[in-house]
C-alpha cells in the first residue's frame, strides 16, 4: 500500500487577534496570511490517517516534515517495505522514499516518459488531496483559527478522530 504526504496544510488565523499572530512566525508568506503549517498522512484514495502538530506558517513543507521526523521515517518505510510517499515538489530532496513530479530544466523540455510521470503522480496527488478537503471543508474551525495558532493542532487532532467516528474508519 502506497501512503503520501499531502502538502501541509496552512489554517489561517485572524490577523486582528494580535495577541496570537502578530508575530512573524505564523506569517505565511506563500499565502499571504497568518496561520501553520499541519502535515497530513493519507491513504491513497485520499481519506486522512494522521496529521502533524502545527508548526508555524513560514516554514515550508519539507522543514515541517523533518521536524517531525517523517521524512527519516518514510525513508526508512520506503527502504525496508518498498512503500514509497508519494508528493508534490515541495519535497524535493527530501530523500529516495519520496516521489514527486520531475522538475522542468531551466530553458529545457521534459522528455515524453518525464511528462507521463508527471501526469500519474499529480493524478494520484489530486485523489490525495481529498484528506486536505475532508478536515477542511467537514469542520469550519480548521478554516480560521482565532485562538493561539498553537491550538491549531488540538483542533487538527480532534477533527481526525471525529472524521473517522463519523465514517466508521480509522485506516
Amino acid at each position: 500500500m502506497t501512503y503520501r504526504i499531502v502538502p501541509g496544510q496552512a489554517p489561517s488565523c485572524d490577523s486582528r487577534r494580535r495577541e496570537f499572530c502578530g508575530t512573524q512566525v505564523w506569517w505565511s508568506g506563500k499565502h499571504r496570511h497568518h496561520g501553520g503549517n499541519v502535515q497530513v498522512i493519507s491513504a491513497p484514495d485520499g481519506w486522512p490517517i494522521w496529521v502533524s502538530p502545527v508548526r508555524p506558517g513560514r516554514e515550508h513543507d519539507t522543514t515541517c516534515a523533518r521536524a517531525h521526523g517523517l521524512v527519516d521515517a518514510l525513508n526508512r518505510l520506503a527502504a525496508t517495505l518498498g512503500v514509497p510517499t508519494l508528493t508534490d515538489l515541495g519535497y524535493e530532496n527530501a530523500g529516495t522514499g519520496f516521489r514527486h513530479p520531475v522538475k522542468k530544466p531551466q530553458g529545457g523540455e521534459l522528455a515524453e516518459s518525464e511528462q507521463a510521470f508527471n501526469k500519474v503522480i499529480r493524478g494520484i496527488h489530486g485523489v490525495a488531496e481529498r484528506a486536505n478537503a475532508l478536515l477542511k471543508v467537514t469542520f469550519k474551525a480548521l478554516r480560521r483559527v482565532s485562538l493561539d495558532p498553537s491550538r491549531i493542532t488540538r483542533i487538527a487532532r480532534a477533527a481526525l478522530v471525529l472524521l473517522q467516528l463519523e465514517h466508521g474508519r480509522s485506516t
